[in-house]
């Protein structure tokens, strides 16, 4: 189901709805807006199965977390279509939130946050993966 925030981005998506969507329209895209870090040693979606790869465009620059100065220049190199459906994933379903909003005020129409993220919110014992996320769904993914 789609929330809709038409003030600051298209709207928030789940994960699984994210999923449907990258099967189903093709100009779709997955901008992955973690960190190398997070590529690396935690995974990333596997779009494979439907011949599509994502977009690994950091929000913020490891280790020291700053803004990607360069986000929305590299983002209309990797996205040229601004009426492509964009679907923003980050660990946690926060930073792709404030990534969503840096492209539609880049002009892009439909920016969506995929909530819960690739990880999910940690759990009682401080652990992701539990609580929600891309992984938690059980869609497909790899080790980076």
């Amino acid at each position: 189901m789609v929330q809709t925030n038409a003030k600051n981005y298209a709207g928030d998506i789940t994960p699984e709805d994210a999923w449907n969507i990258l099967k189903s329209e093709d100009s779709s895209i997955l901008i992955d807006c973690r960190t190398t870090a997070e590529w690396s040693y935690v995974g990333v979606p596997d779009l494979s199965e439907m011949g599509k790869e994502q977009v690994n465009l950091s929000w913020k620059i490891f280790p020291e977390m700053c803004v990607n100065p360069l986000f929305q220049n590299k983002m209309s190199d990797a996205c040229p279509d601004q009426d492509a459906i964009l679907l923003f994933l980050c660990r946690s379903g926060v930073r792709s939130i404030d990534a969503a909003i840096s492209a539609t005020e880049a002009g892009y129409n439909n920016a969506y946050n995929i909530l819960e993220g690739f990880e999910g919110d940690k759990d009682s014992e401080g652990h992701r993966g539990r609580l929600g996320g891309w992984k938690f769904c059980n869609l497909p993914w790899k080790q980076g």
